[in-house]
């Protein structure tokens, strides 16, 4: 399960969040990629811009869901 005290300091403020167990599969931009994509980095994804509507916010809970390593977080504020 993502922990918020792992963040990546990149992900934009707001509920939905990937921290550092991300292994870079892409498989969240992939699924929503109006909301994460590749970090500048080049070794994690991040959240990019919070989900603004329903279809963005389904694909960020199918996102999480299919993580393999559980990277992916929401802490409901």
């Amino acid at each position: 399960m993502a922990d918020p005290k792992n963040k990546y300091t990149d992900n934009v403020p707001g509920k939905w969040y990937v921290d550092n167990q991300c292994i870079l599969c892409s498989l969240c931009s992939d699924l929503a990629p109006n909301n994460f994509k590749e970090a500048d980095a080049g070794d994690h994804d991040l959240v990019f811009k919070q989900p603004e509507n329903e279809e963005e916010e389904k694909a960020c809970q199918e996102s999480m869901q299919q993580c393999p390593v559980e990277a992916i977080g929401n802490d409901g504020t």
